[in-house]
């Protein structure tokens, strides 16, 4: 079976047989390629934490009643406060038939336009800034721009991490035709230690470096003067903006020769590509990076051309399918607007006397709107906004205060646990439909696997819901092939060429064609290079904004290689956490230094919206003044909670999207008073006053890695604290409290075998290892050794081996260390031929080269 996989923005097609994941050779965006995350989607089609039955007030029942008490508790808000009162909020992970008809029946039959994606903290700085340079939102390239540059320039993008399958194609290209890469990012991350160039750029200096560009290109004749008069308008506009700026390497935080390196390169080369994302997205300047960016690509005509152009790269695997439908509150379906002839024209295709006609509230205002008692009902489906939007602790008292609450996933959450109405939805591998990848190629997702218990699409989820809302008629689909069918025709209808989306050709499409759909791309392969009217948008650097005296240092978030969103999917594939994924912050080793931090230390971060504690981990790529901690952790992994209680609700003016990479915030040691580990045969979820980091292993098994700040109390409220922390029911508990040591270990046993134990110390040299608590779990009756298991112990013997850099090959960090230091191997294809790293998806190669820089020049790791 022949699908799309669920992950990032690239839209890699796959094939599935006999529940083993492969890449699809023939799809054009992977050509057969994976990265780890997609090679290892068969680990998680695991049922057995899936939600199954649709519950409504706690109470399992079935899905009429389900939605009938859905529609009957929404009609009774709109009719008491009118259509503005509920909202929905949808996700990336749609599929664009799911997206379609909620934006359908929240716009066109509801009447309100509150319905928006968490998209909007992900791609909504990039619609705006093509919707001011090109009236529309299109990507102008495609993929195979990256394999003909001849330099690519990544900003505010770790594809190395985020993109992997398309920075092979970038390497790739550096090694067919010598392309140069530069990767703009304040981190030395992943892709900047596969770079030619690295600019550690101050944070959201981005447009004040693309206005010196603008300058540079102006200065040496690179403008292309034709192009510029035939196909934009307001250049000099632009330019003079630039020029008035004044930028200097010092207002960058660069220095001088590498940006006039970048300066040089950059105007020298025609066929240029900049690839950006989340770090020029997730910005209150975004909007204005983008443009800043597309500017310099009008100005010297390097769009809509071969190798040319500017590319936003998507970091899920429908964004786009969204942007397609109008799943923004911004925006009407089929990239019409809120303009009174678009609004006529879809008020007559869909026959909608209601249609919204006005924007509706972005997500950050959405929720806001819910804690004041605006919004009074929500539907939210495949995504979880508890975790992921800013100040979580809010978003949380929203959901508790608004009266009326749905919300369907495939499994719990902490936005479930807020829920009256929890439908169970079906998941990867369970649903039809298609989704529209950065490239602008539309892709089949297909079902290959039965979904669970009564778990259902959205798509009929929400048909359902309006007909019980009394909109039958206009939400009769069979199929998600009949609403694809309706997608299609609405994006020919009254066009003529007026918007370049238009898929109408396929409005008429039967159910074996869409079944048997192959990837297409929808429009022309480029635009921009010899069609169209563009506008240079004069943009402003943002001023430099002066150190916080109480907080200090800027926080960034981002992602980590293996993992996923909140890590609902790929927290529990324990190959995915192998690469040493843990909760943690990064510091620069001199400010660990100041504030007395060693590497492992307990470090709480502190922020104006909430604080964590998290143990430290030192890298030099990280710049002074600054710290990173990746967006994954949830309270579901990790005792310290939800990284987004830390960031607050700074948003760009133009597109609502929230700053997630820049809040100022403070960092303090805190001295352990203890360590430990626990490990189950379930799925424990220790909550408190302590650092917890979950850990799968096989078998269904958990580990977590414990640390606490205060003091361990010995005696009965111990022994229950601990017991609470194991979720002990009535098995026998084996037990050992040595309070002069500092040193408790509890083992539950359960029919001879041990289901539980939780060992802590004052060190970690007295915990046992990962091999000792795995013999203790292997070993199949306890009956008479009681002994052997309170005095397991190891001495952390794990270490030894060092984490996991290739998961492809189980390749781990000592190994490759070892291959430099006794080996004498000195590159990068020597390691690769003699260990196999970085030979599959090549998702590890940035790592490959950092620890080659550390042994062979460590001279150059400050």
């Amino acid at each position: 079976m022949k699908t799309t996989c669920p992950y990032c923005g690239v839209g890699c097609g796959v094939v599935v047989e006999d529940n083993v994941v492969r890449g699809d050779a023939q799809h054009p965006a992977n050509h057969g390629r994976l990265c780890i995350k997609g090679a290892t989607l068969a680990e998680t089609l695991d049922d057995s934490n899936r939600l199954l039955s649709p519950m409504v007030d706690g109470r399992e029942t079935g899905w009429g009643e389900a939605l009938g008490e859905a529609a009957r508790r929404f009609a009774a808000v709109i009719a008491a406060h009118g259509p503005d009162a509920v909202a929905f909020y949808g996700s990336g992970q749609f599929l664009t038939e799911d997206y379609y008809v909620a934006n359908k029946l929240m716009k066109g039959f509801i009447g309100s336009a509150n319905i928006d994606t968490n998209s909007r903290l992900c791609m909504a700085s990039t619609v705006a800034g093509h919707m001011r340079a090109f009236g529309e939102d299109i990507v102008p390239g495609c993929y195979e721009d990256i394999d003909e540059a001849d330099l690519i320039v990544l900003v505010g993008a770790n594809a190395a991490w985020c993109h992997p399958v398309l920075f092979e194609r970038a390497l790739a290209a550096r090694a067919a035709r010598g392309t140069r890469i530069v990767v703009v990012d304040p981190r030395r991350t992943a892709s900047a230690d596969l770079a030619d160039l690295h600019l550690p750029l101050r944070p959201d200096a981005d447009v004040a470096l693309f206005l010196r560009l603008l300058v540079a290109v102006h200065e040496r004749g690179c403008v292309d003067a034709i192009y510029v008069a035939a196909r934009t308008e307001g250049f000099a506009q632009a330019l003079a903006v630039a020029q008035a700026a004044c930028i200097t390497p010092d207002m960058l935080g660069l220095a001088d020769a590498d940006l006039a390196l970048f300066l040089d390169w950059f105007c020298g080369t025609p066929r240029v590509v900049t690839l950006f994302s989340q770090g020029v997205n997730q910005s209150v300047s975004g909007t204005d990076k983008v443009n800043a960016i597309i500017n310099v690509h009008l100005a010297t005509g390097r769009i809509g051309r071969v190798g040319m152009g500017p590319f936003s790269l998507t970091g899920q695997p429908n964004a786009m399918g969204g942007r397609e439908v109008g799943g923004f509150a911004n925006q009407l379906a089929a990239h019409l607007r809120f303009t009174p002839d678009d609004h006529a024209l879809l008020q007559g295709f869909w026959g909608a006397p209601k249609l919204a006609e006005k924007p509706g509230l972005k997500a950050l205002d959405m929720f806001e709107a819910m804690l004041s008692g605006r919004i009074k009902a929500i539907w939210i489906a495949a995504t979880n906004p508890a975790e992921t939007l800013p100040r979580s602790d809010r978003v949380r008292a929203a959901l508790a205060a608004c009266d009326v609450v749905v919300v369907a996933d495939c499994w719990p959450t902490e936005t479930t646990r807020h829920a009256d109405i929890v439908l169970p939805a079906s998941g990867w591998g369970e649903k039809d439909g298609t989704v529209t990848n950065s490239a602008r190629i539309i892709s089949r997702q297909r079902a290959f696997r039965p979904a669970p218990g009564l778990a259902r699409p959205d798509w009929w989820m929400i048909t359902q819901f309006a007909r019980h809302l009394g909109f039958r008629a206009a939400f009769e689909f069979a199929g998600p092939a009949a609403i694809f069918r309706e997608h299609a025709a609405l994006s020919g209808y009254g066009n003529h060429g007026a918007r370049l989306f238009d898929i109408s050709a396929r409005q008429e499409i039967s159910d074996a064609e869409y079944d048997a759909l192959a990837p297409f791309t929808w429009g022309r392969t480029r635009f921009f290079g010899d069609a169209g009217h563009m506008v240079f948008v004069p943009v402003a650097a943002p001023p430099v904004r002066p150190r916080d005296r109480a907080f200090g240092f800027v926080l960034n978030t981002g992602r980590l290689r293996d993992q996923w969103h909140t890590m609902t999917r790929t927290g529990f594939v324990p190959q995915l956490l192998e690469s040493g994924a843990r909760a943690d912050v990064s510091m620069n080793p001199a400010d660990a230094a100041e504030a007395g931090i060693t590497a492992g230390d307990l470090a709480r971060i502190t922020t104006r919206h909430g604080s964590i504690v998290l143990p430290a981990a030192l890298e030099s790529g990280q710049r002074r003044g600054e710290m990173f901690v990746a967006m994954h952790w949830t309270d579901e992994h990790s005792a310290g909670g939800s990284i987004g209680r830390l960031i607050g609700g700074a948003r760009d003016r133009h597109s609502g999207q929230p700053a997630l990479k820049s809040e100022p915030a403070g960092v303090e040691r805190l001295s352990a008073a203890w360590v430990g580990v626990m490990q189950s045969r379930t799925k424990l979820r220790p909550v408190g006053r302590f650092y917890a980091g979950r850990v799968p292993l096989a078998d269904g098994m958990h580990r977590i890695e414990l640390a606490g700040w205060q003091a361990l109390s010995f005696g009965p409220e111990l022994s229950g604290w601990a017991a609470g922390l194991c979720a002990a029911g009535d098995e026998e508990r084996v037990e050992l409290i040595d309070a002069g040591r500092g040193v408790y270990r509890l083992g539950l046993v359960q029919d001879g075998r041990l289901s539980a134990c939780i060992f802590l110390a004052p060190r970690a040299d007295m915990l046992p290892d990962a091999a000792a608590l795995a013999a203790l779990f292997a070993s199949a009756s306890w009956v008479g050794d009681r002994g052997a298991l309170l005095l397991a112990r190891g001495g952390m013997a794990v270490a030894a081996r060092g984490r996991m850099v290739c998961l492809c090959h189980r390749v781990s960090e000592a190994a490759i260390r070892a291959a430099i230091t006794i080996q004498n191997v000195r590159d990068m294809d020597g390691l690769m031929i003699r260990l196999k790293a970085g030979t599959n998806c090549g998702s590890c190669k940035g790592e490959l080269a950092a620890i080659l820089q550390s042994e062979t020049q460590p001279e150059l790791v400050t």
